[in-house]
């Protein structure tokens, strides 16, 4: 009787695994579309060559809504990192949680 308990458990997870895998594939799908849309924010924001946006954090959620964080030392820089994002293929919206701190 305990062979055949066991055995059913052992189908019962071999025949799971694919759904589970499925599972973490779509995950990390999205997670890859993320980190694509914060690598390009980012890379856009250093092509500014303005040192003051490197202090910037990019987050990127699953819905495309980019999320900066960090500081700036004008509302000019804080509003250029906002345009910039914006602007960037992928993105749906910008949260804008840049704090102005002159240097």
């Amino acid at each position: 009787m305990k062979y055949v308990v066991l055995s059913s458990v052992l189908a019962l997870g071999v025949a799971l695994a694919p759904v589970t895998m499925a599972e973490e594939n779509t995950t990390d799908h999205h997670y890859v579309k993320d980190s694509v849309i914060t690598t390009k924010v980012k890379a856009k924001l250093a092509a500014k060559h303005l040192t003051t946006l490197t202090k910037i954090r990019v987050d990127t959620d699953e819905n495309g809504v980019v999320w900066l964080s960090g500081r700036a030392p004008t509302e000019d820089a804080r509003d250029l990192a906002a345009l910039i994002a914006k602007n960037t293929d992928g993105v749906n919206g910008v949260h804008n949680d840049i704090a102005v701190q002159p240097d």
